[in-house]
Formats: C-alpha cells, structure tokens, sequence
C-alpha cells in the first residue's frame, strides 16, 4: 500500500486550508498513494476560536473534502472540528474516499506542558479502523502517541498500520519526544505507524505566539519493528512511500508481544 504524509502548515482560515488540502491531495493521488493523510487542525490551527470554525461532518466543509477525495480518487484523512453536546467541540479525524466514510474523535486530550485542549475539546470514546484496498488502517490524533492501549487495540481490530494526525507542541525535547512515542508505539502494538504532523510555522514564514500546539514537523513512517523508515524535517513536504502489510505478519511471528500479552497483570 502506498500512503502520503501531508506535513503542511494551516492557518485560521477553513477555506484556504481546504485548498491546501486539494493541492496536496492531488500531488498524493498523482504519485499513485491509495491515502493521504494530513495533520490534527487542518481545518484550522490551534490558536484559532474553534467554537466560532467547528462544522458537523455534513457540513460543508468535510463536504468539499469529500469532493476533493472522490475527484482525486483516494483516501484522504484529516482533521477538523465538529460541535460535540456539552457546548466544546470534539477533535476529529474524518477519513474519506473510495469505499471510505468515518470519523475519530481525539480519546486523549493535550492537557499538558501548559496547554489545556479539554478546556474547549470534548474527548471521544470510540475506536475507529478503516478499511483501505482491504488494508485495515487505525485512526489516532496527537497525544493519543502517549497512550499505547489504542494502539494494542487497533492491532487486535486487525489493524497493520495506524494513522497518527498531529499538531505537536514545541518545546525542549518534545522532538526527540514525539520520535521516540512514535517507534514504541509501532514496536508495542507491531504494527505500522504513519506519523505526520503540522510543519514548523517558522519553516513556513508564520510566526505563533501563546502556547498552542502548532507543529515542529519530522513526519515519519514506522516500520512494525520500531525501526524508522522514512522521516521529514521541519518545513512543509509531501512524503510518499510504500507499506509492506506482509510484513506485519512476519514481525509478529519473531516478536509475539501481542500474544504474549497476559491480560489484566
């Protein structure tokens, strides 16, 4: 299977974004990726008011999504907001396209290194995999990557790789961080971890101030072995590579940690 990792930098603006997101999605398409994944906030950066931004998911703008997958004919996922109950919205990744219609809510929220997400973001409940050209895919955002029961969890779904959508905060050592999470998660649950997170803002020309998360870069793909296979740097990019789900199977065989499990100790 071949993915695309969209590592762009968004703004406060849904429209502009959502032209960034057909931009990319067409080069993704154009070089023969079944998926193209794109950050957590694509559809508005943190920082933003994402009362005044969040749209349900027949809105219109996870509808203009869904018409720039269907043009392009792939899987596109990407994060938005969409209104939740109790008056926040929720963290979602919507994931459309051939064959493909579903959303995750964010399970795990950022409230840390001084950053309180829950403050304006309900937590979700559900585990969400999609099904991909008969690839089952798991769906996580961000600080999810601190949290390797999801991860377990879509393995035992059948999942062989999970999408990761961030926007991860800067800070020192959060690079180092967010490697590190990535690899052990794909080593914990044996499976594929195709990371990618917003660009550095710097890289791009944008200047951040507060403490929102708004990306540092360094998307990275994960082998089930917890050995790193492609990685970005700081500023945008469009990584495109090739997923083995054969060899999930195998690493499982060498490394059974999954079914060496004893669940409950």
């Amino acid at each position: 299977m071949r993915i695309a990792l969209s590592q762009l930098t968004t703004g406060a603006d849904p429209e502009k974004n959502l032209r960034l997101i057909e931009e990319w999605t067409s080069r993704a398409a154009k070089a023969g990726a079944s998926v193209v994944v794109f950050p957590e906030a694509s559809m508005a950066c943190f920082g933003t008011d994402l009362t005044a931004v969040a749209e349900p998911l027949d809105g219109p703008w996870a509808t203009a999504v869904r018409e720039i997958a269907e043009a392009a004919h792939i899987v596109v996922v990407a994060g938005m907001f969409t209104p939740a109950a109790d008056g926040r919205v929720a963290n979602t990744l919507l994931a459309t396209g051939p064959g493909v219609e579903a959303s995750y809510d964010k399970i795990h929220l950022y409230d840390a290194f001084g950053y309180a997400e829950s403050q304006t973001v309900a937590p979700g409940e559900r585990i969400v995999t999609i099904d991909v050209d008969g690839v089952r895919l798991g769906l996580a955002t961000c600080y999810d990557v601190r949290f390797p029961e999801l991860f377990r969890a879509h393995a035992d779904a059948g999942a062989v790789a999970t999408l990761l959508a961030a926007s991860w905060g800067a800070g020192p050592g959060k690079a180092d961080q967010w490697e590190l999470l990535v690899r052990a998660r794909a080593l914990d649950a044996t499976v594929w971890v195709a990371a990618v997170g917003q660009a550095d803002p710097a890289a791009s020309g944008v200047v951040t101030r507060g403490t929102a998360p708004t990306g540092i870069g360094h998307s990275a793909l994960v082998g089930p072995d917890g050995t790193l296979r492609h990685r970005l740097d700081a500023e945008p990019e469009l990584l495109v590579a090739d997923v083995d789900v054969d060899e999930v199977a195998a690493v499982r065989e060498k490394i059974p940690v999954l079914a060496n499990r004893r669940l409950g100790v």
